[in-house]
């Protein structure tokens, strides 16, 4: 299974990883290779608790455009 993860500098320096496909899908790290590892484990969990209480693995996602 392939996941898109956004990967974003907070005002402490953690790297937040967030798994938009799965709510409240989040980790962190101190670096990007340590927030990929914890957020592959998140969703590892996530998907593992939506399997065990009938939820759909993901929810749906699309791209948009905006003119900036």
């Amino acid at each position: 299974m392939k996941l898109i993860v956004t990967l974003d500098r907070d005002e402490t320096g953690m790297i937040v990883a967030e798994c938009p496909a799965i709510p409240g899908c989040i980790s962190q790290g101190r670096t990007e290779d340590e927030a990929m590892t914890n957020i592959r484990d998140a969703i590892q969990a996530c998907v593992e608790s939506r399997v065990a209480n009938g939820m759909p693995l993901t929810v749906a996602t699309r791209e948009v455009e905006v003119t900036v």
